[in-house]
């Protein structure tokens, strides 16, 4: 199965560790970053898809894409 996460974040660091702990995890990055003004919060965030293939196993929305 193929599995796809959009991860999300704060324009800083912890965004990037957030990210960089999905890679040590066996993600892959989907195309490149996105970016955000979010005005109620007067700040930048930001988003990445990963995705991952899992090999021996059948997709269900119950999957908690977490624990891959």
């Amino acid at each position: 199965m193929r599995l796809y996460r959009f991860l999300t974040g704060p324009d800083d660091s912890s965004f990037c560790h957030k990210v960089t702990a999905a890679l040590n995890k066996g993600w892959l990055l989907h195309g490149g970053p996105a970016y955000a003004y979010d005005a109620e919060a007067q700040t930048m965030r930001c988003g990445q898809a990963v995705y991952k293939e899992v090999q021996g196993e059948e997709y269900s929305p119950d999957v908690k894409l977490g624990d891959y």
